[in-house]
């Protein structure tokens, strides 16, 4: 796999578009049919998160009367106000609790949206299939899943955070401005020096920040990808783990996954001493924050002007203007991650779109009853062609079967008509009736027995009755008793019983059209011959267009076509296949 930074965080170091292609991707949400109650709860964590800025500033005024009470151990007025903070400490608990919850809610419902969305996307224009066999791209179920998920929370959580800083800022920086007075140096006055120090202090606190832990932002992209490529593998063992068994694999397996842990591992430690260093900076940082404010206002305190409390509101207000204007730097190992985050949605976006936008090599059309193919090309990613000028013409009720080599293109002619090969050239005319293919290895999906046997259909579509009679006509009547069974059919039918299930399939739909790719090879020629008989018999009129080896089949098909170097060559009837 391709261990480099994702292209568009190249691209956006040049260009500086990163922003605006998150833009792109967020704002969709906000024009949607959601948008009244996107918008409403939007509001709703604004004007709470808002508040908390209030509540912070009603403390700050607090700190300054309650310590002035201790300084002149006024009694009355230290009962007064811890009774005080108690209303506030109500509030702001009631405040915090319904900004969390409102925030959440947000979150899952944005998550949702977009994970349909994306759904929607990913499996039209075939970017399912596209996207693994010509421009692969990594990892398309953790883009959908946890990126979606890590984008939602983050892009809210920092976008909030960063309103509540503003304005925070501005409300203590208000503050700040006022009581700290003026500092005379060298015969000049600073009006307000307690805001410029803490505003030189983070500028240059955020400055180092950067320069230390820039290097976060690809380690977390990597790491993402690291992660996922483990993953991914250790469901492959999972998915094929009779050939793996059978094989004795596991050493080789084992190999494998330690060395798709082994970049966990590595990135990992990059990562560690990156956030190590940037640790021993921002710690130091914010120790250094606790009495920075205190040397810088003490003179004027030890001097007389300011009492204790105004000390102390001083120190608070200084902390809450050095913390807002640092929040770049608390914030910034989940700006790297939501970077991170961003860049690989965004390119799955990109991939997703330069599919839908490529031009489609070969023109597939539904038309009329029949099949045609007219001048075709095939060609391989390399360049090398398969089939060139090939014509082809089926009536509706013919059975055909195409035969040649390994490797001389019969299965791709197939994916060409059913619109998954994209290079080429030429025109396919499909019928415009009722069509299904059944690939050599038919896919059940997990669920239920009737769930698989109904697909791609809802199993509502058929009734119990129709279920048994197609599983006893394709021999698997053992299986009538299970089809509420939800279970991993792939894993529990052999590959001859998920082929002869493709075939009940068959009977349900009642296709006009059949297509098959080597969809009996797990069969013994008895159950071959009864399917394929069985199709003729109770399907009249279904034209079939056949993928096979075995010479077993050609009494099925009374015409046969052999792709023989690039050409479609019509084979006489009594010709054996060798």
């Amino acid at each position: 796999m391709n261990q480099n930074p994702e292209p568009s965080v190249v691209n956006d170091a040049v260009h500086g578009q990163f922003l605006k292609r998150v833009w792109q991707m967020t704002a969709p949400y906000w024009r949607s049919e959601e948008k009244g109650k996107a918008w409403a709860l939007l509001i709703a964590v604004v004007v709470l998160s808002l508040f908390s800025v209030g509540i912070s500033v009603w403390l700050n005024n607090w700190y300054r009367d309650f310590y002035n009470a201790l300084e002149n151990k006024d009694t009355a007025a230290f009962t007064r106000l811890i009774l005080h903070f108690l209303v506030i400490a109500m509030v702001a608990i009631f405040g915090a609790v319904y900004r969390l919850y409102l925030t959440q809610m947000l979150t899952i419902r944005w998550r949702r949206w977009l994970t349909e969305q994306h759904f929607a996307r990913w499996l039209g224009h075939k970017n399912y299939y596209q996207l693994e066999t010509a421009s692969y791209t990594d990892n398309p179920d953790q883009r959908i899943s946890e990126d979606i998920n890590s984008f939602t929370s983050d892009t809210l959580g920092l976008s909030l955070g960063l309103l509540r800083t503003v304005v925070s800022l501005v409300s203590f920086s208000i503050i700040l401005w006022g009581v700290s007075g003026s500092l005379e140096v060298a015969g000049f006055s600073i009006p307000g020096y307690m805001f410029w120090a803490a505003l030189v202090y983070a500028v240059v606190g955020s400055w180092l920040t950067h320069k230390i832990g820039r290097r976060l932002i690809p380690l977390a992209n990597q790491q993402q990808r690291y992660e996922a490529d483990l993953r991914f593998s250790m469901i492959r063992v999972r998915e094929n783990a009779e050939s793996v068994a059978l094989f004795d694999g596991e050493p080789n397996e084992h190999r494998r996954l330690s060395g798709r842990f082994g970049a966990v591992w590595h990135n990992y430690w990059n990562t560690m001493r990156v956030q190590k260093r940037l640790t021993f900076f921002t710690a130091g940082y914010g120790q250094a924050a606790v009495i920075f404010p205190f040397i810088v206002a003490a003179p004027r305190y030890f001097a007389g002007k300011i009492q204790l409390g105004e000390l102390m509101q001083i120190n608070s207000a200084f902390g809450n203007v050095q913390e807002n204007l640092s929040w770049f730097i608390d914030s910034y190992a989940s700006l790297a991650t939501w970077r991170a985050t961003c860049d690989r949605l965004l390119s799955f976006h990109e991939d997703m779109a330069a599919n839908e936008q490529r031009p489609q090599a070969i023109e597939v059309s539904a038309q009329g009853e029949a099949l045609a193919v007219e001048n075709l090309a095939l060609t391989l990613g390399d360049g090398r062609a398969l089939v060139e000028g090939a014509n082809l013409a089926v009536a509706p009720g013919e059975r055909v079967m195409l035969l040649g080599r390994s490797g001389s293109g019969k299965s791709t002619l197939l994916r060409a008509m059913g619109r998954l090969w994209p290079s080429g050239g030429g025109r396919i005319l499909m019928p415009a009736e009722r069509c299904l293919f059944l690939p050599q290895k038919p896919y059940l999906p997990i669920g239920s027995l009737s769930e698989a046997l109904s697909y791609p259909q809802a199993a509502s579509a058929y009734s119990a009755e129709q279920f048994a009679e197609v599983l006893e006509a394709c021999r698997l009547g053992h299986l009538q008793g299970r089809l509420d069974e939800a279970n991993h059919w792939q894993r529990v039918l052999s590959p001859g019983e998920q082929q002869r299930l493709a075939f009940a399939r068959a009977l349900l739909f009642k296709p006009q059209w059949l297509f098959m790719d080597e969809a009996t090879s797990a069969m013994d020629e008895e159950d071959e011959a009864n399917l394929y008989q069985m199709l003729i018999e109770k399907l009249p009129g279904l034209g079939v267009v056949s993928v096979g080896h075995r010479s077993s089949l050609k009494r099925f098909h009374p015409r046969r076509v052999r792709i023989d170097h690039g050409q479609l060559c019509p084979e006489p009837a009594g010709v054996l296949e060798s």
